[in-house]
């Protein structure tokens, strides 16, 4: 029988991890199934520009995985079972089914935290999916029917926070823009690229609130702790992600916040044909620090958790990658930037790049991250890609 490899989610690490599996195993010996919620993949990072108005391309996960002989499944995963080894999923037509495996990688990512802050889930939106970008999109639309404008109120100056608050200013500039900040603006960048950000806001109109915390979101007002209201006709949320909860209810070992423990080589450490990358998994970097929830994360997790799977399933040495948090890169609209690069402790070097260099190396970043999960087959040899290119549809069939 063949060796069946389930990946639950086609995120950044999930469809990476797959299309390279596909590529380094033998398809006489391995089957890949990936399960996901949506047929498109989608470019998370980019998806405050979605929301600002501008249009992303949505590649088809069928067009990414052709040639690979990778079963897709779009399903929702509802639960894992790790001691039977089967993963419990929901078609979208209602229909259910079990899916079993002999390796399970989870890249399930995260979604907004609302930490329990009132009127978070009802009246804020959201960049962290493509429905809640469009959600907000057309919110702003709807601003600007008006023709007298609105107010935009950013909650959160973290990266997400930042972009999304310049990508709406650039892009609809009848639009007032504010962003809440809990503490001092791009605290943990260094002072010349604190400034840098200033001068962007400052160019673009945005409102800087400063040591404000937010106790509650209304339908058209932001509540603070020191008892003042802002006017919001929408606010967006970008305080922190969290993690589904089903890994923990599955009884696999995870942090406070759900998140999976991993070992060096992002194997689960309570059940060992489970490994998780990406925002799902708890990894510890090579500086010794947890590695934060990011697309380089996901990357790096991503490469480590391949070389492992591949090595266990064909007896070879298992490679160490590098696991380490090189920086930020930051959009500031389509024409700045910001690339600030942190040392070992995760703290931020004197130096940055900022402007439209730096708008240039994230958008060559983007690129080429698209352009790797896009092409997995890239390195199979043409016979091999020729098998590939007509896969069983039995898999398919199975929740229709």
């Amino acid at each position: 029988m063949k060796h069946r490899i389930v990946v639950l989610g086609a995120g950044y690490a999930g469809a990476y991890v797959a299309g390279n599996l596909a590529r380094r195993l033998s398809p006489a010996d391995t089957e890949i199934t990936v399960v996901n919620a949506e047929p498109d993949f989608v470019e998370r990072l980019r998806l405050h520009q979605l929301a600002a108005g501008q249009e992303i391309e949505a590649r088809k996960l069928a067009d990414v995985f052709a040639g690979t002989g990778i079963r897709l499944r779009l399903a929702r995963v509802t639960a894992v079972d790790p001691e039977r080894q089967v993963v419990a999923v929901a078609g979208a037509g209602g229909g259910g089914g079990e899916l079993a495996y002999d390796t399970l990688f989870y890249a399930l990512g995260s979604h907004v935290a609302d930490r329990g802050f009132p009127g978070v889930a009802e009246h804020a939106f959201d960049v962290t999916g493509r429905p809640s970008a469009l959600r907000l999109r057309e919110r702003l639309d709807s601003l600007g029917r008006r023709g007298e404008g609105g107010s935009v109120l950013v909650v959160g100056d973290g990266l997400t926070g930042i972009e999304t608050a310049t990508e709406i200013a650039e892009s609809r500039p009848g639009l007032s823009v504010a962003l809440v900040a809990r503490g001092e603006l791009g605290a943990r960048l260094s002072a010349g690229a604190r400034s840098h950000l200033r001068q962007a806001c400052g160019r673009l109109g945005i409102t800087v609130l400063e040591h404000t915390s937010v106790e509650a979101v209304e339908a058209t007002r932001v509540l603070c702790a020191d008892g003042t209201a802002l006017a919001s006709d929408a606010t967006v949320w970008t305080v922190g992600f969290a993690v589904s909860p089903i890994a923990a209810a599955g009884g696999l070992e995870v942090t406070e916040n759900g998140r999976i423990v991993v070992d060096r080589t992002m194997r689960s450490v309570s059940h060992p044909n489970v490994y998780a990358a990406g925002d799902s998994a708890y990894a510890i970097g090579d500086n010794g620090r947890p590695l934060p929830m990011s697309c380089a994360t996901a990357g790096y997790t991503g490469r480590q958790a391949t070389d492992a799977i591949v090595g266990r399933l064909t007896g070879r040495e298992i490679a160490n990658t590098k696991l380490v948090y090189p920086g930020n890169h930051i959009s500031l609209g389509r024409r700045d930037g910001i690339l600030q690069m942190v040392d070992d402790e995760a703290q931020a070097k004197p130096t940055y790049v900022g402007g439209r260099k730096a708008a240039r190396i994230k958008t060559g970043i983007l690129k080429i991250s698209l352009w790797g999960i896009s092409h997995p087959t890239f390195g199979l040899p043409k016979r091999r890609r020729r098998l590939a290119a007509a896969p069983d549809r039995s898999a398919e069939k199975a929740l229709a």
